[in-house]
């Protein structure tokens, strides 16, 4: 069976929450992919993407191309990427400058309902699956332990920061733009998308089309061949990001650039150790909020199950 237009507004909007959590250092769009039911076909849509398309459209025409390229879904969802980037980030800067408690409280819960909801696709646990779980947990934990590195808006150092980031987009747990935090580009992206600035983003988004063309074809070949330890890694993902995004923090070291002050190191403190108001009621609700977001998404999905292109 072919998706139908309102199946295409569906995606258009996962991609607008894809692009939504990714705009936000800490979570994954790909969390959301998984979640709402098209991270596989996102991954094996992007993978396909090949010189052999060309001769499919020589041979048999654009119509035959298109369809084999999975090109209705591919525009449905970078469109809602798209549209949050330019419009969500803008709102997610402000509440996180103005309400970082309860922003990243709501995301808290979103994620760890994300851990419960990845961990469950599972099919059996052994101890290969428990220590990949492990191992993903530990890696992710450690690269968001990372101090950022200085800003740089040089032509190469973006293109392939766009490339790195693109990766942990879809990578559950590991959000893009924190990884352009990291590498110390996130100012420079940011306004770019706020001045609307072509060359910047295009030199992005030129690095993140080379990422995601390689990076997806070895995840798909992962998901072939090693389905339960892949599951588990992106578990064991998200896991360790959860110290990122713990609400309350207490700063220990920051550096200014230019007129922004970019905090280098930090420490997870409990609510009542915050140094302010821990706002902790409105934090937790938010956290069941967060929490029963991704249930009643699952509900939804699996009521509502998405028909992929027969091509896929």
């Amino acid at each position: 069976m072919q998706r139908s237009f309102l199946d295409y507004l569906k995606v258009t909007f996962k991609g607008m929450a894809m692009g939504a959590a990714d705009v936000v250092p800490g979570v994954s769009g790909g969390t959301i992919a998984f979640i709402s039911g098209i991270y596989e076909e996102l991954i094996s849509t992007i993978s396909g993407v090949n010189p052999a398309l060309f001769v499919t459209w020589k041979e048999d025409g654009f119509k035959a191309m298109w369809k084999k390229l999975n090109g209705n879904f591919i525009i449905a969802l970078f469109t809602g990427i798209l549209i949050s980037i330019f419009t969500v980030m803008r709102l997610a800067n402000y509440l996180l400058e103005n309400h970082p408690i309860l922003i990243w409280s709501f995301f808290f819960g979103l994620v760890i309902a994300s851990i419960w909801f990845v961990a469950k696709q599972i099919p059996r646990w052994n101890f290969k699956v428990i220590l990949a779980l492990l191992i993903g947990a530990a890696v992710a934990f450690y690269i968001v332990s990372l101090p950022p590195l200085s800003p740089n808006s040089s032509s190469l150092f973006l293109f392939f920061a766009g490339a790195i980031a693109v990766c942990a987009m879809i990578l559950p747990g590991i959000s893009g733009a924190f990884i352009l935090v990291l590498l110390g580009a996130y100012k420079s992206v940011t306004e770019a998308a706020h001045d609307f600035d072509i060359k910047t983003l295009g030199l992005v988004g030129l690095g993140a089309i080379f990422g995601l063309l390689t990076f997806s074809k070895v995840l798909k070949w992962l998901f072939v061949h090693y389905s339960s330890i892949t599951l588990a890694v992106l578990t064991g993902f998200i896991a360790g990001s959860l110290n990122k995004i713990w609400p309350w923090k207490e700063i220990l070291e920051t550096a200014t650039y230019g007129e922004k002050e970019v905090v280098l190191r930090d420490a997870s403190v409990l609510p009542w150790n915050y140094n302010g108001d821990p706002q902790t009621l409105y934090a937790l609700l938010l956290m069941l909020a967060g929490f029963l977001l991704i249930v009643i998404l699952e509900v939804v999905a699996n009521k509502n199950p998405e028909i992929p292109d027969a091509t896929n």
